[in-house]
C-alpha cells in the first residue's frame, strides 16, 4: 500500500499587517488545500513579517505567545493539513525568539527557535539552544530556519533523531553589494540552493524550502521555494518568483531506495569526528 503524501512550499511576502498576512495564509491553505496538500510550509516572519533590514537598527516584528490567539488562528486555518509558519515568538519572561510552529486543527504540533543568528538579528532575538524532531499526522518532521540550514549540523542532528521531512523556513534576502537584476544571478540565490540541496543528499531526507518574496525594508527576498528529494534532487520549485510549489512522493519508499546501498547515516564514524569540536573552543 502507498504511503504517499503531497507536500507544498510556498514562496510569497509578509509584511506588519497581520490581518493581510492571515488573509494570504487562509488563501494559500485552501489553494494547498485543493492540490490536496498535505503539508504545507509557509515563511519565516509569515506572522507579522521579518526584520527590515540586518544592521540591528530595526524595530522587531510583533510577537506573540506560543499559547497564545494568534497560533490558535493559525491552527484552526489549517484544519485537516500540517502546516509550519515563522513567526516572532514571546516568552512568559519577555524573551523573543524567531521561530516556526507546525499545527493543524488539533492544535500545536512542534515548534522550533532559531539556532543561528546572521548579522544583527542577535540586536532582537534570543537564540535558541538544539533541534528536535517530533511526530505528525504525516511523519516524523524536524523545522529550522533560513541560516540555519548554513550549518551542517542542524540538519545532521534532526535526520538522526528520526526526521524524514526537514522544514526549513526563510526570509533570505538577495545580495546587499553588487546585485545582479535578476535574481538567477544572485550568489546568495545560489548559496540558497545549493544548501537546500546538499541538506537533503548528505542526510538522505526530504527537504522542503519556504522562502519570503519580493522587497521588505531594505531587503529583497530570492523566493527560490523548493522540495527536494533524498538525492539532492530539486522535485518542485517556484523559481525566483512567488508561489506555490507541490509534489506528491512517497516519503518512506524514497527513503528506503535513497539508503539502500550508500547509507549516510547509517555509514557514519563518530569516533573519528572528536575533532569537530576543539578542546577549549566557545560555542
Amino acid at each position: 500500500m502507498s504511503s504517499a503524501i503531497t507536500l507544498g512550499v510556498v514562496s510569497a511576502p509578509f509584511d506588519r499587517d497581520l490581518e493581510a498576512d492571515f488573509a494570504r495564509i487562509a488563501a494559500l491553505i485552501d489553494q494547498a488545500r485543493g492540490q490536496g496538500v498535505q503539508l504545507l510550509a509557509l515563511p519565516e516572519a509569515a506572522l507579522g513579517g521579518y526584520l527590515s533590514n540586518l544592521r540591528g537598527s530595526a524595530p522587531p516584528p510583533p510577537a506573540f505567545r506560543l499559547d497564545g490567539p494568534e497560533i490558535a488562528r493559525l491552527a484552526e486555518l489549517a484544519g485537516d493539513l500540517v502546516v509550519c509558519a515563522g513567526y516572532c515568538e514571546q516568552t512568559a519572561d519577555g524573551a523573543l525568539y524567531n521561530s516556526v510552529v507546525c499545527v493543524n486543527g488539533s492544535g500545536v504540533l512542534g515548534n522550533h527557535r532559531k539556532v543561528h543568528q546572521p548579522l544583527r538579528e542577535d540586536a532582537h532575538y534570543t537564540a535558541g539552544t538544539g533541534f528536535t524532531a517530533f511526530d505528525t499526522p504525516v511523519g516524523r518532521i524536524g523545522m529550522m530556519i533560513c541560516y540555519d540550514k548554513a550549518f551542517p549540523e542542524s540538519a545532521r542532528s534532526l535526520a538522526l533523531d528520526g526526521a524524514q521531512i526537514v522544514v526549513c523556513v526563510s526570509a533570505w534576502p538577495g545580495s546587499r553589494t553588487n546585485a545582479p537584476e535578476n535574481l538567477e544571478d544572485d550568489r546568495w540565490k545560489h548559496r540558497f540552493d545549493i544548501f537546500d540541496q546538499a541538506r537533503a543528499l548528505e542526510n538522505q531526507i526530504v527537504w522542503l524550502s519556504a522562502n519570503q518574496s519580493g522587497h521588505f525594508g531594505s531587503l529583497r527576498f530570492v523566493s527560490s521555494a523548493k522540495i527536494v528529494g533524498p538525492g539532492g534532487d530539486v522535485l518542485a520549485g517556484t523559481g525566483v518568483a512567488e508561489g506555490l510549489a507541490v509534489t506528491t512522493i512517497d516519503v518512506e519508499e524514497v527513503l528506503e531506495q535513497a539508503r539502500r546501498a550508500m547509507g549516510h547515516l547509517r555509514d557514519r564514524r563518530p569516533a573519528a569526528y572528536t575533532a569537530l569540536v576543539p578542546v577549549g573552543a566557545g560555542s
